[in-house]
């Protein structure tokens, strides 16, 4: 097999910690069964590593698509964490290259793919929204690295022998590209580099184990592939469960039903509350450190007629706690029955000004930083989601008039802005 032309140095923590890492065969279970999906190739022989003592290097890997990390990526973090606790050596990968090809994993169409600049922008925040999962200091600390380190500095030549791993039929039974063919929708073919490239990932950093989510498995064992073959290692993949909302969507970005951790703690919690009652039990296991003879009792109880609002504001607040700490989580919960069940307004109201005059609902939704999009202005409207000094809108083309005493624009029951004409 031909050597890659490109160079990159693969930094080891192995010598800044000898201690042995846990084998604390409680820690070890949970870490096995919560929250996962499955463990690739087995369980069993994973676990008999992990009971050994003998230390594993295990990373995660988070594309800077937007300027915050979403909750459905702190659930492998968390694993992450977890197995950083046992004391063996964690990587947080940024993926700063992958980010700019852009994941075709369960698109309907291919993402628009960003820039460097855009790439490096929303970076920025990222390590201290994961400071209160991750440990990036002390006796064993999470290293940081980025891909663009190696897949930068790749040759056409070093693409082609990574590409010569791979056919075209493993990539177009994909079930995402299969769709799109059988619609007449493109299929890029740098969509088909993006499993090799996230793959390489596992070769440059040689490691034993990747933590990603359940649909991130084909990337992740494309890696496994890559690894096997190029470096003659194995490596385990653990693929963590996916929190889906009402619809079956998966919490993220994309789809706009995303819980950020650059969001508020008052924000976090009232979206939480927004959640159906089906989503009760599954935010326990997957955001929370609850046991599961615990949620076992919760879900009988809900079965038995408990009100299942008890239930959702105790997951409200722990998961605030997980992400902000304690006092925050409780300001939200009080922040939550004043305004939400007391129908109070917040006492802090985000104010944004522009010219005065009229203006289309929608334009000033986006404007205001109510919504991301047009389009999802447009969805709020349609839900009756929006409010506009307290009464509810649903035309879609409607105008609102600004002047300098404002106008209420409220989502939700957590989302409030007053647009101030100048």
């Amino acid at each position: 097999m031909r050597r890659f032309s490109c160079s990159f140095t693969v930094f080891s923590l192995r010598s800044a910690h000898m201690s042995t890492p846990s084998t604390d065969l409680a820690k070890i279970e949970w870490f096995l069964d919560h929250a996962v999906e499955r463990i690739l190739p087995d369980r069993e022989a994973l676990k008999q590593v992990l009971l050994s003592g003998k230390r594993i290097r295990v990373y995660v890997g988070v594309d800077p698509t937007g300027p915050s990390i979403h909750i459905g990526h702190a659930i492998g973090i968390q694993k992450l964490a977890e197995i950083q606790e046992l004391g063996h050596d964690i990587v947080l990968l940024m993926g700063d290259f992958t980010a700019m090809i852009g994941d075709p994993t369960d698109k309907s169409a291919a993402r628009k793919r960003l820039t460097r600049e855009q790439v490096l922008e929303n970076l920025k925040g990222y390590k201290d929204q994961l400071s209160s999962i991750l440990k990036f200091d002390g006796p064993n600390p999470a290293q940081i690295r980025f891909n663009s380190e190696w897949l930068g500095a790749m040759s056409f030549g070093d693409v082609v022998e990574l590409a010569s791993h791979f056919t075209v039929q493993q990539m177009s039974e994909r079930d995402m590209f299969e769709k799109r063919l059988e619609e007449g929708k493109p299929v890029y073919l740098h969509e088909f580099l993006y499993p090799l490239m996230q793959g390489y990932d596992s070769v440059a950093l040689e490691v034993d184990m990747e933590i990603g989510g359940n649909d991130q498995t084909f990337n992740m064992l494309a890696g496994r592939t890559l690894l096997r073959e190029m470096k003659g290692k194995e490596k385990f993949v653990l693929a963590t469960k996916l929190l889906a909302d009402a619809s079956g969507k998966k919490m993220g970005k994309t789809e706009g039903n995303m819980i950020a951790l650059a969001d508020t703690p008052e924000d976090a919690y009232g979206k939480i509350m927004s959640w159906t009652d089906g989503m009760i039990l599954p935010g326990y296991e997957m955001l929370t450190q609850t046991a599961k003879n615990e949620r076992d009792e919760i879900a009988a109880k809900i079965a038995a007629g408990e009100n299942p609002m008890t239930y959702k504001k105790q997951l409200a607040e722990r998961v605030v706690a997980w992400c902000f700490g304690s006092e925050a989580a409780a300001k939200a919960a009080e922040h939550f029955a004043s305004v939400h069940q007391q129908g109070e307004l917040p006492e802090e109201i985000i104010e944004y000004t522009r010219a005065s005059g009229e203006v289309a609902l929608l334009d000033a939704l986006v404007e205001a930083g109510v919504v991301p999009s047009k389009s999802e202005a447009r969805r709020q409207v349609e839900q009756n989601a929006v409010k506009v000094n307290g009464e509810v809108v649903s035309d879609v083309k409607a105008t609102i008039h600004v002047t300098k005493d404002g106008v209420l624009l409220q989502k939700g029951k957590r989302s409030f802005v007053k647009v101030i004409g100048l």
